[in-house]
């Protein structure tokens, strides 16, 4: 790990381990103390005694142990500290024995205390001098008050570097990295790349631009999808301008205390200019540059005024400094109107979806580091992926390579491919215990979608399998396939698939005649695109008119309602309008499914045997009556019996898409 990708706690220097050293703290006071303390060593009481007293114990042999030691602070050698133990009995013994006394002593006395004493209880201590009582006395507390001291000092000038420390900027500086992100890291993006290249000039060249008076943009903003590579662009753009790269998120600009935020943009900015030429890379700047005044009560809080810094420091710097600050969010719309002008981000570039030469350049740069087999086609992988970003390809292809090592592969084959693409774009399958009446109602279910889909399909979008295994949360599933770009839908398409999402219903009611909750989702969309035919996109005989306008919050970031800026009898029009065209389709398919119901048959009982078919096998039945290519054999006994679900299922047993049919 390098230093400056080292944990947010440990960038202002290495944390003091205070813990310790104040356990060492605590053990020496009370060393000291026990030392010091009269009687502490033993816990038992002492007394007090005069020289008298101690004179009439020896001669009545009731003085354990003696111990004598001249007092120098007296001024007079006569002059003894005593100290010793009594030999008393009884059960308060313990709280008796031992005594001190200090006072004058004549040699007579002296010496009668040495007879009354044995000679091994009798102890005589020489004079304490001045060093030996420094030693036993000041040095001690002189140790402990420098080790307050010393830990007090430590104490306050960490508190105080933190405290310093807290307002500095997290930024992470990527100056000397290993690996050096460049344009050839970068695939699927071609514009935006071309867009960019402007900064990398500059960056290397500046003169060559203001020499004729022109100024490179403060700032760039990256707009796009989640996944479509916006961070890694920014990172190439410093590794082929070989300038530092201060990268930052926006949401660490902000924090509890007011006026932390604003700090540390502008120590960001004070280390840019120090660093100059640099880039600055604020990755989601919608947490900290949303619209102003749209918080709970529109006051002045924390964001605002880091996003008031941040106006101030992008438009108040020097523009020939060589500081560029590169911004990537998925929600440009959130953003306050003063961040986009021009002299602030005076550019945005926008990183879409790659299109079909975009995924196989993206997965040619990620399929470098796996082992692929020969079977792989990355053309082919690239016209069954639409719609994914840069990120689901790579994950596509990690995918594949996880799948391939459970089946034990060296290499990883197609048929992995597509059974991760199956994976991410569906869900996984999931082998439950259902009844064979339920099992059966599924099959005849997902039959109905099939059919009407191999019928009324115009190329754009095939069937490419139809499963009764559950996947993620439904319990069967038609699965489609784009074979192009679908930039666009019509209004025949949109009522095609409407009529595709009815037949599932009409499916069920042939086999059992009832209907169950296994089409919820189905009605929900084809009524959703329904109601977006007649009132977004001018789709009915109502005319090419927008009823109503979706009224959102910027500061939820999410459409909330629908406002109505109609009349009643407009409104009841609408719903006519949405009623009819689902009926329409509805009996569509239930025509469709009529005359061909042999086929519907057929394709069911197939999907009971074999579970999963392809669409090419749907095919084959619609026109010769039977299955004429191998279907490949189940992993399982297809049809589990058991006891029915306790709860009914109320996952979808419809088609499944990536996405809704919304005109780019």
């Amino acid at each position: 790990m390098s230093q400056n990708d080292q944990p947010d706690d440990n960038k202002n220097g290495p944390r003091l381990n205070t813990k310790p050293v104040f356990i060492w703290l605590l053990l020496m006071v009370a060393i000291i103390a026990l030392f010091n303390l009269p009687g502490a060593a033993s816990g038992n009481a002492v007394q007090v005694l005069n020289v008298s007293q101690v004179l009439s114990y020896a001669q009545e042999k009731k003085i354990r142990n003696l111990t004598l030691q001249p007092n120098p602070t007296s001024g007079s050698e006569s002059w003894v500290r005593i100290s010793g133990e009594l030999a008393v009995a009884g059960a308060d013994a313990g709280d008796k024995s031992r005594f001190t006394a200090d006072g004058r002593l004549t040699e007579k006395e002296f010496e009668l205390l040495r007879a009354s004493v044995a000679r091994d209880a009798f102890k005589e201590i020489p004079a304490q001098t001045g060093w030996t009582m420094f030693l036993t006395n000041v040095l001690p507390t002189l140790l402990v008050s420098g080790v307050v001291l010393f830990m007090m000092y430590r104490f306050l000038k960490n508190a105080n570097r933190g405290a310093m420390q807290f307002a500095k900027s997290r930024a992470r500086l990527n100056a000397n990295e290993k690996e050096t992100t460049t344009f050839k890291d970068v695939a699927g993006c071609d514009e935006a790349k071309e867009e960019v290249k402007e900064i990398v000039d500059f960056l290397k060249d500046p003169k060559r631009f203001t020499k004729i008076g022109a100024s490179i943009p403060k700032g760039v903003l990256m707009v796009g999808p989640p996944g479509t590579g916006k961070t890694l662009l920014a990172r190439a753009v410093a590794g082929e301008a070989g300038v530092p790269f201060l990268s930052i998120s926006g949401s660490d600009f902000v924090e509890m205390f007011v006026g932390v935020g604003a700090a540390r943009v502008r120590d960001t900015f004070e280390q840019a200019r120090k660093l100059a030429p640099c880039i600055i890379f604020i990755d989601e700047i919608d947490a900290v540059g949303r619209q102003r005044g749209a918080g709970v009560g529109g006051g002045n809080d924390e964001r605002e005024q880091t996003l008031n810094s941040l106006l101030v420091e992008m438009d108040g710097f020097d523009g020939q400094a060589g500081v560029i600050v590169i911004g990537a969010t998925n929600r440009s719309d959130v953003l306050d109107a003063a961040l986009l002008r021009p002299g602030r981000f005076d550019r945005q570039v926008f990183v879409d979806l790659p299109d079909l030469r975009g995924r196989e350049a993206v997965l040619a740069v990620h399929a470098k580091r796996f082992q692929l087999g020969t079977s792989v086609d990355l053309q082919r992988v690239a016209r069954i992926t639409t719609g994914m970003s840069g990120a689901d390809l790579a994950n596509l292809l990690n995918e594949g390579a996880l799948h391939a090592g459970r089946r034990n592969r060296e290499k990883v084959e197609m048929v992995d491919i597509e059974e991760a693409r199956d994976k991410i774009s569906y869900g996984r399958e999931r082998r439950r215990v259902m009844d064979v009446a339920d099992l059966r109602n599924t099959a005849y279910h997902e039959a109905g979608h099939a059919v009407v889909q191999a019928l009324i399909d115009d190329g754009a979008l095939p069937l490419h399998k139809v499963t009764i295994l559950p996947r993620g949360r439904a319990l069967g599933m038609a699965m489609l396939m784009p074979t192009k770009e679908l930039l666009g839908y019509t209004r025949q398409r949109l009522l095609d698939y409407i009529c595709m999402a009815m037949a599932g219903r009409i499916g069920e009611k042939v086999i059992s005649g009832e209907i169950s909750n296994g089409a919820s989702s189905d009605i929900k969309q084809a009524t959703r695109f329904a109601r977006q035919m007649v009132c977004d996109w001018g789709m009915s005989d109502l005319g090419p008119i927008a009823f109503g306008e979706n009224s959102d919050t910027v500061f939820l970031g999410r459409e909330i309602s629908r406002t109505q800026t109609h009349s009643d009898e407009t409104a009841r029009r609408i719903d006519e309008a949405i009623s009819a065209i689902v009926r329409e389709q509805y009996a569509r398919a239930e025509k469709l499914i009529a005359d061909n119901a042999d086929a519907h048959r057929k394709i069911a009982e197939a999907l009971l045997l074999h579970e999963t078919l392809d669409g090419v096998h749907v095919m084959e039945i619609l026109k010769t009556g039977a299955i004429q290519t191998p279907v490949a054999a189940p992993a399982t006994t297809p049809a589990a019996t058991g006891p029915a679900p306790s709860v009914p299922p109320a996952a979808d047993a419809g088609p499944g898409l990536q996405s809704s049919p919304t005109p780019a």
